[in-house]
């Protein structure tokens, strides 16, 4: 398969709403964006929630209709971040399954985060993802660090394929604590992975986007892109819109002669039915 991934990842758990007032934090604009994207080509949406009052919550109730709704007015593959916020309980983070997603975040260790730890222990993985095996979510692999692909190894050597019978993993780079969002650090990350892994998609945080972006188009892989992970277009000139970052990553492979894939081509790509 030639074609690109694009999932976008539209509103994180870390920057406040009264810092970038265009960042999606309710319902209505969450769907929104999640249209306007879908229209620009993404086919998956990576989904961190907020309360009323625009803060970080794994609050049920909100999840579940969040799921519901963009089910109802988009065909985006709807993924949930069982990541939370660093600083969300792990029972809090295992009950996001409850909302149904068809795909979820699943953090294959821990990382230092900035000034912050996001704690992901070997037991809370294991169990993590045998509910996904048992429930049929999609999960996605996300890869802070190479320490986090050694896990993988582990995990599926252990605990066998996950639903789907896909293994699809995201690079999560460029974060203080991780790995750096260079060029290098990814080739290095991708000769690592296991012969499990069936796909691979890159995410640079904040000024690494552009430069891991570019070499995961190179090497054949798909892309993460949205104002989760970065705020600016380019030095001094800030993001509108999530619209404007997936048009961006689309648009780039193209020029690498690869276009988006279809709804039902990225459905097979990672493995639902």
């Amino acid at each position: 398969m030639t074609g690109v991934l694009v999932t976008v990842a539209p509103t994180g758990a870390e920057t406040a709403k009264e810092e970038c007032p265009q960042l999606p934090t309710t319902l209505e604009e969450l769907v929104a964006t999640a249209q306007d994207c879908e229209a620009a080509g993404a086919r998956m949406i990576h989904v961190h929630i907020r309360d009323a009052a625009h803060r970080p919550t794994l609050d049920l109730r909100r999840l579940t209709d969040t799921v519901q709704a963009l089910r109802e007015k988009t065909g985006l593959i709807v993924q949930l971040s069982t990541g939370g916020s660093v600083h969300d309980p792990l029972d809090a983070r295992l009950r996001v399954l409850d909302a149904g997603p068809d795909s979820c975040s699943l953090t294959m260790g821990t990382t230092n985060f900035g000034d912050d730890v996001f704690a992901n222990p070997w037991p809370f993985i294991t169990e993590l993802y045998q509910l996904t095996q048992e429930r049929g979510i999609v999960p996605e692999f996300e890869l802070f660090d190479l320490g986090h692909v050694a896990s993988l190894r582990r995990l599926l050597g252990r605990f066998g394929l996950p639903a789907g019978e896909r293994v699809h993993v995201d690079f999560v780079m460029g974060v203080p604590g991780g790995m750096p969002g260079t060029p290098p650090a990814l080739v290095a990350a991708v000769a690592q992975l296991p012969p499990e892994v069936t796909s691979w998609s890159a995410t640079g945080v904040g000024r690494t986007t552009l430069p891991v972006m570019m070499t995961a188009l190179a090497m054949g892989g798909h892309l993460r892109v949205g104002m989760e992970d970065v705020l600016t277009l380019a030095n001094g000139v800030p993001v509108e819109s999530n619209t404007q970052l997936v048009e961006r990553a689309v648009g780039a492979a193209r020029l690498a002669q690869r276009d988006a894939l279809t709804a039902g081509q990225a459905r097979l790509l990672i493995g639902l039915r």
